[in-house]
């Protein structure tokens, strides 16, 4: 089956993760980190990429972007994915692909869902068991979010921004959100979304990108289950 081509509009919100080949490990170390976060700013700011939130594992990583120009997040991912494989393959004296494939990505419905999306991407070492309080690590965008700390990287969002008068207020209103894990639900839309390349929000919103990306954005619905003498 042919693959649907990628949603990229101007102004709209987009969840990525892109993963290590066969989940194997693409960053070994401190520096690893650094250089990716590096690349990452640079490719972003080339592109006309703003960064909300992102969270680098060991074998993967989160982020939640707006491009201002359609394409822009192919591009910017491309020149990103370029840099930092040349990067690992001199440091580490390996050769060949590191990452898994391209990468998944969905539209994110801002008004509904971007705030949970944030909190989802900076809740995965949590999750993992790595940390007990997103604070506790150190290559996330909670630091920037929750903590208020200028980070070159970040781009805060129109609905961060909306949630308090002041910066502080803001990031106090903030952390007040990660009183609690997100529900099962919640987990479920976001990676079902991000891993089908379709859209996280309202059905309004869905009708609205299906419109203006000229495509589906509902997965097929499976067909019946052959029968065991087929």
């Amino acid at each position: 089956m042919a693959r649907l081509p990628r949603i990229c509009l101007p102004g709209i919100p987009q969840h990525i993760i892109q993963r290590g080949n066969n989940r194997q490990v693409c960053f070994g170390s401190e520096e690893d980190f650094a250089a990716y976060a590096y690349w990452l700013d640079e490719c972003a700011r080339k592109n006309r990429v703003a960064i909300h939130a992102w969270v680098f594992m060991t074998n993967h990583a989160h982020l939640l972007v707006t491009p201002e120009t359609e394409g822009g997040v192919s591009r910017m991912m491309q020149t990103l994915g370029l840099h930092y494989v040349r990067y690992f393959n001199h440091t580490y004296r390996r050769s060949g692909t590191l990452w898994e494939g391209r990468f998944k990505s969905c539209v994110v419905d801002a008004e509904e869902y971007l705030l949970l999306c944030q909190r989802y991407i900076e809740l995965n070492p949590v999750r993992a068991g790595m940390v007990n309080f997103p604070e506790a690590y150190k290559w996330s965008s909670y630091h920037a979010n929750g903590l208020g700390k200028t980070v070159k990287l970040w781009t805060p969002h129109r609905c961060y921004r909306a949630l308090g008068l002041t910066d502080v207020d803001c990031s106090a209103i903030y952390r007040e959100m990660f009183a609690g894990q997100l529900d099962t639900t919640t987990l479920k839309q976001i990676r079902q979304a991000t891993h089908t390349g379709m859209v996280l929000g309202s059905d309004r919103f869905k009708i609205e990108i299906e419109l203006l990306a000229g495509r589906r954005v509902h997965p097929l619905k499976r067909g019946p289950k052959p029968k065991e003498n087929e």
